[in-house]
């Protein structure tokens, strides 16, 4: 699969159309294989316990599958999820930043199937696994 938008394409994109979520979650690489995004944990992502919430570890997979899949077809923010599911494995590492790595499995016309794996940062044993389903929306003109 081509890439079509780079790392900083797709940081940029994020600031301009999804402000809420820039500086929080960013790309930190993408490659032919795939794309790792961050989660820079903060005291907005815990839950009581001090481990990082479900939601914002879902968001997190999110954001990754979006952004591999933008990074293929360009800058099309109307592109959504259809379906997702995730597991989740282990407690994060406390006051540790969280990485996804996601894999675009299938890249139709219209829909695109991922994969995601979230770490703790320097950990190898995975906290959640995420499978997603986008929906691409048909191009204009």
């Amino acid at each position: 699969m081509t890439i079509v938008m780079d790392a900083a394409a797709l940081n940029a994109f994020l600031e301009t159309e999804f402000p809420q979520v820039a500086g929080d979650y960013i790309v930190d690489a993408l490659s032919e294989d795939g794309l790792v995004a961050r989660l820079r944990v903060g005291q907005g992502h815990l839950r009581p316990g001090g481990t990082v919430s479900g939601p914002s570890m879902f968001a997190l997979a999110d954001l990754a599958v979006y952004c591999a899949i933008l990074s293929r077809i360009g800058p099309i923010g109307l592109a959504v999820t259809t379906n997702a599911s995730i597991d989740f494995m282990r407690k994060p590492v406390a006051g540790v930043d969280l990485l996804a790595e996601c894999r675009v499995l299938k890249l139709g016309r219209v829909l695109a199937v991922a994969d995601v794996l979230i770490r703790s940062e320097g950990m190898t044993e995975p906290v959640a696994r995420c499978s997603m389903t986008y929906s691409i929306p048909p191009k204009q003109g």
